[in-house]
């Protein structure tokens, strides 16, 4: 069985409100550790967002539409781990199945090399990396110097480059894409813009229920971090996704309400996942058929799925004039399980409904986290008990990774991120 439930709702206007009770009760409502929460907010009355929306989303379907294939690959970056540029069929969400049901398109919508931008941040405006580390004239800081190298070295490895890979664009001469980088960016610079908002009032509400919580962790880390990465998602046809693999459910799944194979029944476009980083905003999709025309969901059935802290299987409903935001993993370990990262999955169109039959999703997410090197520490008298307890834990879709399986004390964020890539890639 399963609920379809609005989000918890905030203006613009009050997101900029200190230390309201009534809104940190809402942040509450949204992020906490009760069972009726569902790990989302929606954030209404944006200046500037409904245009964008709908350009950015139009962008994204003629993106993966109009593109030759031997243009897509031509934007894949392996090297990256395709962190930057085109990418599909190369995630593992679910088992071993790779994820095609969605084709992604990422990029940094902060800077484009954001490389550059940490060493001019880190090591002064004078190291400029072109065709190789250029040092600054005159007289040699050789600690400095040194300390670079070895930084650019960690960069430039495996490790790294998911990190600092710099950002890849079509041709400019794709006419239908000509406003592709400008539109995507401004877009991913508002939704950090609205993310840090949401940070500083989750701030509030942590410190009110943790005196040894850092004041404003989250807010700084969303801020200072240059590591910042923005997905285009085209969510392929129901049928084509059906053609290639199938409806969805193991042969070894039980069935029953809340079982595995009731899981797999709602994962068919996105697999069921808690996002790793800090904070994820997330634009309300879009619908087009097969001419390229936008289009009302055909079904009902369709869209995002979350499971909640109770088990509870829900169909969230979020204004498509509102940005939501999801609080991930880290954020989680930061606050010692104040705030709870939630299962979500995204579920297709009914291939067998004729009226879904080339009808495409066009989604886009920024995912807000700390630089590599960011700590994953949780505040002082909390454990990994409290950041994930057992009683929510039972309640997960069994191919959603715990946090006990890739959080050990003392790692930093990018080991967390290369342990959570081991589970899925």
């Amino acid at each position: 069985m399963t609920n379809t439930s609005p989000v918890v709702t905030i203006s613009y206007e009050e997101l900029h409100s200190s230390n309201n009770p009534n809104l940190l009760s809402r942040i509450s409502a949204a992020f906490g550790s009760d069972k009726s929460c569902k790990g989302i907010v929606a954030i209404t009355n944006i200046p500037r967002y409904p245009p964008l929306r709908s350009k950015s989303l139009k962008l994204i379907h003629q993106l993966a539409t109009n593109t030759p294939l031997h243009g897509l690959k031509q934007l894949e970056d392996p090297k990256s781990c395709y962190s930057v540029g085109w990418s599909h069929g190369k995630e593992k969400v679910e088992g071993d199945k790779l994820d095609i049901g969605k084709g992604s398109f990422y990029f940094n919508p902060i800077t484009d090399c954001p490389l550059q931008e940490v060493v001019w941040r880190d090591f002064g405006p004078n190291y400029h990396l072109v065709d190789g580390i250029h040092l600054p004239e005159g007289k040699r800081e050789e600690e400095k110097d040194s300390k670079l190298q070895e930084f650019i070295r960690h960069a430039e490895s495996g490790g790294g480059l998911p990190f600092y890979a710099p950002n890849v664009w079509p041709q400019e001469d794709e006419e239908s894409l000509t406003d592709l980088r400008a539109t995507v960016m401004e877009m991913g610079k508002l939704i950090r813009d609205v993310g840090i908002l949401v940070a500083k009032r989750c701030d509030e509400y942590i410190s009110s229920q943790c005196e040894e919580y850092p004041a404003g962790k989250l807010e700084h880390v969303i801020e200072n971090s240059l590591c910042c990465k923005a997905r285009l998602l085209h969510y392929f046809p129901a049928d084509f996704v059906n053609k290639h693999v199938g409806g969805g459910d193991d042969d070894d799944e039980t069935s029953g309400d809340g079982s595995p194979s009731e899981e797999a029944n709602y994962s068919n476009w996105c697999g069921w996942h808690n996002d790793h980083g800090s904070l994820t905003g997330l634009v309300p999709a879009m619908y087009f058929n097969a001419r390229g025309e936008e289009v009302p969901c055909p079904d009902p059935t369709a869209g995002l799925y979350i499971k909640s802290r109770n088990g509870e299987l829900v169909h969230v409903q979020i204004p498509s004039d509102a940005l939501a935001f999801q609080i991930g993993e880290t954020s989680q370990i930061h606050s010692g399980g104040i705030l709870q990262a939630t299962p979500h999955a995204v579920r297709g169109c009914d291939p067998s409904r004729k009226d879904c039959h080339g009808i495409s999703r066009e989604a886009f997410a920024v995912f807000m986290e700390p630089e590599y090197f960011g700590d994953m520490d949780i505040p002082p008298g909390k454990t990994i008990e409290d950041a994930q307890k057992l009683d929510t834990e039972k309640w997960f879709p069994r191919n959603v990774r715990t946090l006990r399986s890739r959080w050990t004390p003392g790692m930093n964020f990018g080991q967390f991120t290369e342990a959570t890539y081991a589970a899925f890639y």
